[in-house]
């Protein structure tokens, strides 16, 4: 069920003039809370499945006890008995409920608000007297000392007066504009989401990066990531549908994890404040609340407030998400933007694994590394044309390091004839020469790169490159979490630029997180803030990011298009030179005998082909254009798969790549291709697809 579905309406009880009999029918009841933003206050209604719980306990005569009644997934809690709407997992003002059932439309926005409980049951006992007696033209008196008449069952009206008793002495009239009064939520055309899904299946912490706002309107990390909650359930809905008529799945919780609060309740800032000059106050604000984040992370005292906040806040997140739920037996996994993803990953490289699954990664980097160097035994035999012989090596169990301990004898013993014993004892001898020459001279190796000239060396990087990842990183304690991760995303993420500057030249392919096993670097192509993690893996290859399929199953118009009209434009290119190619050759080749003419027809063919040939493969599409002709190795950050992943650009983006660059650092939140990613990605790990494969896609 998709959070945004509005509810199916319910029969009206009192919208319709009464029968005959003067029957009457109670109105139905619904549950709102009431939302503060910008000092103006907005009515919010709960989902039909809260509103449904909220009202079985006001049935059951709960309203005096303090009766707690989690709603919107269990991320907040409604106080019966003092009408209070409180947030679980992190800090927010309450907020009032009211069992709603007459409202009056307001003048500003038009939206319909309700009367406070108490009038409203007195609006009810009017409205249930003038239906079964069939006396209308009643006047009702507000609180607020305005009037409400109800003419009839369809035309109720609600009289802001314009003067009151205390100016001019006189009662209230019905002067002034009239307000509609609707009875019913079903009356006043109010959109009522289904609910969510009971079943968590697995928990998403998000953290944000610089300053308090997260995105182009100024909005905070719990709106934002409400959002990305929101457009989780459409997508799980239009994808995933098989599996959700099924039951086989529910829903991902996301929660926010706000570090910059604790960050600047330090006293650090009534410290800039003293030293900040007083022109352009507005900017120096701005940027002593978000830019100077950076430095602050940078600095090894604020480094290490930083990684304590975020780690114990996550902690504390996940053991009170266990209690409120202690059924959950899905996954965590954690996302970050921006800096936040900085911070999570120089957590995730300090993390450490347990002891026993350090004995198992090292015993299989052992056998992967002995099936690596017999590989390489098989390469020799294959480059000395001496494949025949693989069988007899592999028998002896001879990897590397053992074929160059062998002597002639060995090898004689081994069956080996003499002529090929004489090449590989050659191959041997030379391969030494060589490396005693390398060793001569001082050599520079690369941390976090497995030597390339000690060829019985077995160590596969790992621990170098752990220390490689770490180079540069702020001096600080960086705190375990109490979870191994399942997936680490980043969204704009700086992190190939942070380990660049911190002195990080390549990551080891060998390379892998201590406690999580997948990595995914989100990007927007215009984010001036996003880079790329892959080139530092594999720097000897150019290659292009994976690009995200559209939710929708293709890719974007203008994006077929402009590719299109690329491939057109090369392939014109290069039918052009060929031809003028071929027609140059024939006007200058000199004229041949007719008897050699057929015989020689066949090489001019292929001559002319030969002379095509590299014509046609001068100008090839730019890499963007071309398809992936074969899988390319980027390393174990993320198990073996593709790490950067970039977003299709709007239309109205690629107009100016500059003016949407702010817009392309900030628009994770509502992108349902990244949601979708993020989905797909999770639910692999339980071996749940989605229902149609979208093209393009791994």
């Amino acid at each position: 069920m998709s959070a945004r579905e509005p509810q199916q309406a319910q029969p009206p009880s009192g919208s319709a003039e009464p029968d005959a009999a003067g029957g009457y029918e109670a109105v139905a009841p619904h549950w709102f809370y009431c939302k503060v933003t910008d000092a103006r206050e907005r009515w919010i209604p709960f989902s039909a499945q809260d509103s449904g719980r909220l009202e079985e306990a006001h049935s059951a005569g709960k309203d005096k006890e303090d009766v707690v009644v989690p709603t919107s997934g269990g991320r907040y809690d409604v106080h019966l008995k003092t009408r209070q709407r409180v947030a679980v997992y992190w800090e927010e003002e309450a907020s009032e409920v009211r069992r709603c059932t007459w409202f009056y439309k307001g003048d500003k926005d038009n939206k319909y608000i309700p009367y406070s409980e108490t009038f409203s049951e007195e609006l009810e006992e009017a409205y249930m007297t003038a239906v079964t007696q069939d006396e209308w033209k009643k006047k009702l008196e507000s609180p607020s000392r305005e009037i409400i008449i109800l003419h009839n069952p369809k035309l109720m009206v609600h009289y802001h007066p314009v003067a009151t008793s205390d100016d001019w002495g006189s009662t209230p009239t019905e002067q002034g504009r009239p307000r509609t009064v609707k009875r019913g939520v079903e009356n006043i055309a109010a959109e009522i989401p289904n609910g969510e899904p009971l079943q968590i299946d697995h928990l998403v912490f998000v953290v944000h990066g610089i300053g308090p706002a997260c995105d182009i309107r100024f909005r905070s990390i719990v709106q934002c990531v409400n959002d990305f909650r929101n457009v989780s359930l459409s997508m799980l809905q239009a994808h995933f549908k098989k599996a959700q008529e099924q039951q086989q799945i529910g829903r991902v919780e996301f929660l926010p994890v706000n570090w910059h609060s604790s960050l600047h309740s330090t006293g650090v800032d009534v410290d800039l404040e003293r030293i900040t000059l007083p022109s352009i106050n507005r900017l120096r604000h701005f940027i002593n609340d978000t830019i100077l984040d950076v430095f602050f992370y940078n600095s090894s005292t604020y480094c290490q407030t930083i990684v304590d906040t975020v780690a114990s806040e996550m902690n504390r997140l996940y053991q009170l998400f266990l209690q409120r739920n202690p059924l959950f037996k899905g996954g965590v996994s954690i996302a970050g933007h921006s800096l936040g993803s900085l911070i999570l990953f120089d957590l995730l490289t300090n993390q450490k694994a347990a002891p026993e699954e350090d004995e198992h990664s090292e015993e299989g980097a052992r056998t992967t590394a002995s099936n690596r160097r017999v590989e390489e035994v098989k390469e020799i035999l294959k480059e000395l044309e001496l494949s025949e012989y693989c069988e007899v090596f592999e028998r002896e169990k001879m990897d590397r390091q053992a074929l160059f301990l062998c002597t002639e004898a060995n090898l004689k013993e081994m069956g080996i004839p003499l002529g090929p014993r004489m090449k590989i004892l050659h191959y041997i001898s030379s391969k030494r020469e060589m490396q005693d020459q390398s060793t001569a001279a001082p050599q520079h190796k690369e941390c976090g790169s497995p030597s390339q000239h000690n060829p019985d060396n077995t160590d596969d990087g790992r621990n170098c490159q752990y220390r490689d990842i770490g180079l540069g990183q702020v001096s600080a304690n960086y705190p375990q979490l109490n979870y191994k991760p399942t997936i680490f995303f980043a969204f704009g993420s700086p992190i190939g630029m942070f380990l660049t500057v911190r002195g990080v030249k390549r990551i080891n392919p060998n390379y892998s997180l201590p406690t999580c096993k997948g990595f995914f670097n989100i990007f927007h192509p215009f984010d001036p803030v996003a880079y790329r993690i892959e080139p530092m893996i594999v720097p000897d290859v150019e290659f292009e990011p994976m690009l995200l399929p559209h939710h929708k199953g293709r890719k974007r118009m203008h994006l077929e298009l402009k590719e299109g009209l690329t491939r057109m434009s090369v392939d014109l290119k290069n039918n052009l030179l060929g031809s003028l190619r071929v027609a140059w050759q024939s006007f200058t080749r000199a004229p041949l005998p007719a008897l050699e003419a057929a015989s020689t027809e066949g090489e001019g063919e292929a001559e002319t082909s030969a002379d095509k040939q590299p014509d046609t493969k001068a100008e090839e599409p730019p890499p963007a254009v071309k398809e992936e002709a074969s899988p390319i190795n980027v390393g174990r950050l993320n198990g073996g798969n593709r790490i950067d992943y970039v977003l299709q650009e709007k239309p109205i983006e690629s107009f100016n790549e500059y003016l949407f660059a702010l817009q392309g650092h900030l628009c994770y939140w509502e992108s349902e291709d990244t949601v979708l990613l993020v989905l797909k990605e999770i639910y692999q790990t339980q071996g749940i697809t989605l229902d149609q494969p979208l093209p393009g896609s791994q």
